[in-house]
């Protein structure tokens, strides 16, 4: 019966794990597709090198915590925290989240992200302490957005929507992820 168990839990891993790394690599084949179709997307290797490289550390971190906790809850959290920071990643390296990619305010999300990292580690990736850890991070992307739009000095009478949307976007999987770390550590 135990080894009827342990099948069952091992095909479920094997499908999650199968469906994780399955849909890396067709957010990576997307660009690929889009290139045969319109000139807007066009990507080099070292664009699917990047891409790829970060959907392997994004894919091999949850894959990680999934398999070093119990608990439902805190691996959510883990995926919600290490989707976060790949969103950032993503749009900084993209676009820019304020401005364009080449602007260097940008580099304060970044910050924001190390505040997170030195936190969680600080935390000793305890439930209690990641729950606070997530919380300063989306407090720091906050503190970033704001001191990069103030130095922004483009236009007079700019209106930063764009950004506001972007730094709310990226900064709620923080958010949701403190929540899930508190659910856990009262578990």
């Amino acid at each position: 019966m135990a080894t009827d168990g342990l099948t069952m839990m091992s095909r479920r891993g094997n499908r999650w794990t199968l469906v994780l790394w399955g849909g890396a690599a067709l957010l990576l084949l997307l660009p690929f597709i889009a290139m045969r179709f319109t000139s807007e997307v066009n990507w080099g290797p070292e664009d699917f090198m990047a891409m790829g490289i970060m959907l392997a550390i994004v894919c091999g971190s949850i894959e990680l915590a999934v398999r070093l906790s119990g608990s439902k809850a805190y691996r959510l959290a883990v995926a919600a925290a290490i989707g976060g920071a790949f969103l950032i990643t993503w749009a900084n390296l993209a676009v820019g989240i304020v401005g364009s990619e080449d602007n260097p305010v940008n580099g304060l999300f970044f910050a924001a992200l190390l505040v997170g990292i030195l936190g969680s580690v600080g935390a000793r990736f305890r439930a209690k302490g990641m729950a606070a850890a997530m919380l300063v991070t989306a407090g720091a992307i906050a503190i970033a957005f704001v001191v990069a739009v103030a130095g922004v000095t483009d236009e007079p009478n700019v209106s930063h929507w764009r950004e506001l949307i972007a730094t709310t976007v990226i900064s709620s999987p923080f958010l949701l992820s403190a929540w899930l770390f508190r659910e856990a550590a009262r578990g």
